[in-house]
């Protein structure tokens, strides 16, 4: 039987590690997977990912800086049996059960 697992991330970028090791290394297919805000507002994540930064501070060359109003969901749509370990990875990247 199928079953949505779900995390919240802090960055995007964090958020985009866990999606490419769910689907490259546990074969899940790309199509299963969803990312998108925790809430209703459009984000990044709530704190700048490192391709964001320099020496501590955000970069100064980008259009722009990231939205961080909150968090970013990653939700995979999986059998119960796989879904142990789409939560490893989760947790791997530093997702938060949501």
């Amino acid at each position: 039987m199928a079953r949505m697992v779900s995390a919240d991330f802090t960055t995007r970028r964090d958020a985009e590690m866990a999606v490419e090791h769910i689907v490259q290394e546990h074969g899940v297919d790309r199509k299963a997977v969803t990312v998108g805000p925790s809430s209703e507002e459009n984000t990044a994540g709530t704190e700048a990912a490192r391709a964001d930064v320099v020496d501590g501070h955000l970069k100064k060359d980008t259009v722009g800086k990231p939205a961080l109003a909150g968090k970013v969901r990653v939700s995979v749509q999986i059998s119960e049996p796989d879904a142990d370990k789409v939560r490893s990875s989760f947790r791997t990247f530093g997702g938060e059960p949501s």
